[in-house]
C-alpha cells in the first residue's frame, strides 16, 4: 500500500480558476489553453463509429443479445418516472434518439460541451434523487455504491482546492436515449468528472460500456479516506507476482512511469497511458504484453480474478454473462504492464481481448500538484472492442433483424420531447 500523503500536493493557488459559465464551451469554440485537450478530441468526434480494434477492422460475430437477466423493467420504470416528473423544456434537453451521436460525447472533465446539457445540480434535490434511481436500478449494489463514491469524492476534492462550484457531488449529466421499454432498445448515459457510464438495454440484455471511473485522491489518510481501487491494485500485484521471470519480461512494456520516459504516442498529459479514454471510440490498439495462451493455470486464475473487478458495476446476471464471454476468448487475451510492481510505486496495466479492454492507470495530478503519477490518483476504463461500445453492434443487428424504428423519448407519453443533438444519428462503418 502506498504511503504517499496526497495532502502535500494540495495547492489551491496553482489551480486554474474557472466559473460554471466559463466551462460552457464546445469542440468548435474553446479557449486556447484547452487546445491540448479539446484540439485532440475535435477531429475524433467527427469520425464515423467503428469501435476500438487491433487493425481498423472490427471482428464480426462476437456478440449476441441473449437475455441474461438485465434489470430492464426496473430501469425503464425508474427512467419513465424521472422523465414524467421533469418540466417539458428540461425533459426535452435530457432526451435523445437511441442511435444519437450524443452517446459519444461523454468525457471525464468538469467541462460542459453540449449546448443543451443539463447537470443534476440544476434540478431540485428530489429530482436529482429520482434521476439516481435510474442508475441504481440498472447497476449492482456495489456498482451504485462506487458511483456515489466517485460523486462524493468529487465534492471532497472541490473542498480541498476551494473549487466546489465545478467539483461537487451533483455536477453530473444524465441523458435518456430512446423510449424506456422492456422490449425495444433504449439506454442512458451518466457522466461528469471522473465518471462515465453508458448503458444500453435490449430486453433483458444490457451493455455497460464505455465506463470511466477515477478518484483524485484515492487515499488512506485522514477521516475522509477512500481506497476504492485498492482491490484492483492488490489483484494486479498478485497477477504480476504469479508470472515467471520470462513471462514478466513479456508483460512489462516499460519499467518506468515517469513522464520523460514515456515514448511518443504512449502518453498524453490528460489521458495518461490510457488508450480507451473519451472520444477514443475508433482507436487502433494492437495487442501488447504477454499472451494468456502462454500462461499456466495459476496465472490464468489470477488474471480472471483481476478482470472480475472490472465487472463489479453490473448486476449478477449480466456480470456472470460477461465473465463467461471473457473466458471464451481467454486464449486471445493479452496482459500488459508499465512501471514497477511493488507496494509503493505507481503503475499501469491493460487486459485486452476481442471482447474486453480493461485499463488501470495511476495518474499525475490534474487538480492536485503532483507532476508525476502517484498511487492516490487513479483512472480506470472499460471498453468493449469491435463495435460493441454503447451496445452499437447489437443495436445494428436488432434493426437489421426487423426491430422497430429508431425511437426516442418524445412520443405521446412524454409530451413531445425531442433530441437536442442537432438531428444527428449514430453513424457507423458497416
Amino acid at each position: 500500500m502506498s504511503n504517499i500523503d496526497y495532502s502535500r500536493y494540495i495547492d489551491p493557488a496553482a489551480v486554474p480558476r474557472m466559473t460554471k459559465d466559463q466551462v460552457k464551451m464546445s469542440l468548435d469554440d474553446y479557449p486556447p489553453p484547452l487546445e491540448r485537450l479539446l484540439g485532440t478530441w475535435k477531429p475524433l468526434a467527427g469520425k464515423p463509429f467503428t469501435g476500438i480494434t487491433t487493425d481498423g477492422t472490427p471482428v464480426a460475430g462476437l456478440f449476441d443479445a441473449t437475455p441474461h437477466g438485465a434489470p430492464c423493467s426496473a430501469a425503464a420504470e425508474a427512467a419513465t418516472r424521472w422523465l414524467d416528473l421533469l418540466p417539458p423544456d428540461t425533459r426535452a434537453k435530457v432526451c435523445a434518439p437511441v442511435d444519437s451521436d450524443l452517446w459519444r460525447y461523454w468525457h471525464n472533465t468538469p467541462l460542459i460541451l453540449r449546448p443543451s446539457q443539463v447537470e443534476l445540480l440544476e434540478l431540485p434535490l428530489p429530482l436529482r434523487e429520482v434521476a439516481m434511481d435510474v442508475v441504481r436500478a440498472s447497476l449492482s449494489q456495489e456498482g451504485f455504491s462506487r458511483t456515489r463514491t466517485v460523486m462524493e469524492n468529487n465534492l471532497f476534492l472541490g473542498r480541498l482546492i476551494d473549487l466546489t462550484e465545478l467539483l461537487n457531488d451533483w455536477s453530473f449529466t444524465l441523458t435518456i436515449f430512446g423510449e424506456p421499454s422492456t422490449v425495444e432498445p433504449w439506454g442512458w448515459q451518466f457522466f461528469g468528472h471522473h465518471l462515465a457510464l453508458n448503458c444500453l438495454f435490449i430486453g433483458e440484455h444490457m451493455t455497460l460500456s464505455p465506463v470511466f471511473m477515477g478518484l483524485e485522491p484515492d487515499h488512506d489518510h485522514g477521516p475522509n479516506h477512500r481506497r476504492m481501487f485498492e482491490p484492483h491494485e492488490q489483484a494486479a500485484l498478485r497477477m504480476m507476482g504469479a508470472l515467471s521471470d520470462q513471462e514478466r519480461i513479456r508483460a512489462v512494456l516499460y519499467d518506468s512511469m515517469l513522464t520523460a520516459d514515456q515514448p511518443d504516442g504512449r502518453y498524453h498529459p490528460d489521458d495518461g497511458r490510457h488508450v480507451g479514454g473519451a472520444f477514443q471510440d475508433n482507436r487502433i490498439v494492437p495487442y501488447e504484453g504477454v499472451p494468456v495462451a502462454a500462461l499456466g493455470r495459476e496465472q490464468r486464475l489470477r488474471l480472471m480474478e483481476l478482470a472480475s473487478l472490472f465487472m463489479l458495476n453490473m448486476p449478477e446476471g449480466p456480470s456472470q454473462a460477461s465473465m463467461g464471454e471473457f473466458e471464451r476468448y481467454l486464449d486471445q487475451t493479452h496482459f500488459a504492464w508499465i512501471g514497477k510492481a511493488d507496494e509503493i510505486n505507481p503503475f499501469y496495466f491493460r487486459i485486452h481481448s476481442p471482447v474486453a479492454l480493461f485499463e488501470f492507470d495511476h495518474h499525475s495530478g490534474i487538480f492536485l500538484a503532483n507532476e508525476e503519477p502517484q498511487r492516490f490518483h487513479v483512472h480506470s476504463v472499460i471498453r468493449t472492442p469491435n463495435g460493441e461500445d454503447y451496445g452499437m453492434d447489437l443495436l445494428k443487428k436488432h434493426y437489421a433483424a426487423g426491430g422497430h424504428g429508431h425511437a426516442h423519448p418524445g412520443g405521446h407519453h412524454h409530451g413531445g420531447a425531442h433530441s437536442h443533438d442537432g438531428g444527428h444519428t449514430f453513424h457507423t462503418h458497416d
